[in-house]
């Protein structure tokens, strides 16, 4: 899917070029592109090729609150904010790392939908609409496992939805922001707990200053090596991957 997605992005990019370089021949460049056009078809095609614009533009988003991004790049966020390395590791690295694992974790997902709806609607063997609905259901089998009903039921009773009898009941429309807080809600549970053996340590280094008389020189200063010395005799980064791993 990745490498098919590869392949659009040029081809899309260069189908825009072409129209906005073309002032009287977009006919003959691009056929069918042609919003004044009197035949439904053509206008058919050019809605379809804005909504993939569209779709592309957004795929980020979907990548963020459908998968398990959002409580890895949270968790990794919240471990650099508790050594207190400021901007180590950099934000391409802690986003890099989080596209990676999310692919790893989201491999089972992925598959299922490219072996059950992309790769038939490629084929011509679905619709749009059928292929989009047995693509979701994969997506929301994972989303289901990892939302708390509190918050589903949050937004199903807010829009007065009835209550689903199976998964495939539940609208992408309710289940994406739920599945979303909960995520956010495990990111900062596990936050907590990683800052709770830093927070000692800052602790115990202030209170040594000051009993030392040195209240003008900052705790922060003086314990940041040992933070960083106690994540590595830990195998720090190890344990944060593995309990993120462990925790889908």
């Amino acid at each position: 899917m990745i490498k098919k997605i590869a392949f659009l992005v040029p081809l899309l990019t260069f189908g825009i070029y072409s129209i906005a370089h073309a002032e009287y021949s977009v006919g003959s460049i691009l056929p069918g592109i042609d919003l004044g056009s009197n035949e439904p078809g053509q206008v058919s095609n050019t809605l379809r090729i804005i909504i993939l614009l569209t779709v592309m533009s957004i795929a980020p988003s979907f990548l963020v609150l459908m998968t398990c991004f959002t409580r890895i790049v949270v968790v990794l966020g919240f471990v650099r904010t508790a050594l207190g390395t400021q901007q180590m590791p950099p934000n391409q690295v802690i986003v890099g790392l989080a596209l990676f694992m999310t692919f790893f974790v989201m491999g089972p997902t992925f598959s299922e939908v490219n072996k059950d709806a992309l790769q038939p609607f490629m084929d011509g063997k679905m619709t749009q609409q059928e292929a989009f609905d047995t693509a979701s259901a994969p997506l929301k089998e994972f989303m289901t496992k990892h939302t708390r009903e509190k918050d589903l039921a949050l937004f199903m009773d807010y829009a007065k939805m009835d209550k689903p009898k199976s998964i495939d009941d539940i609208p992408l429309t309710a289940l994406v922001p739920a599945f979303a807080i909960s995520e956010l809600k495990s990111a900062f549970q596990m936050g907590f707990m990683i800052f709770v053996p830093f927070l000692v340590i800052d602790m115990i280094v202030a209170s040594i200053l000051m009993s030392m008389g040195m209240m003008m020189l900052p705790p922060v200063m003086i314990s940041l090596p040992f933070k960083i010395l106690l994540f590595i005799l830990v195998d720090g980064w190890n344990l944060i991957v593995k309990s993120l791993l462990m925790s889908f």
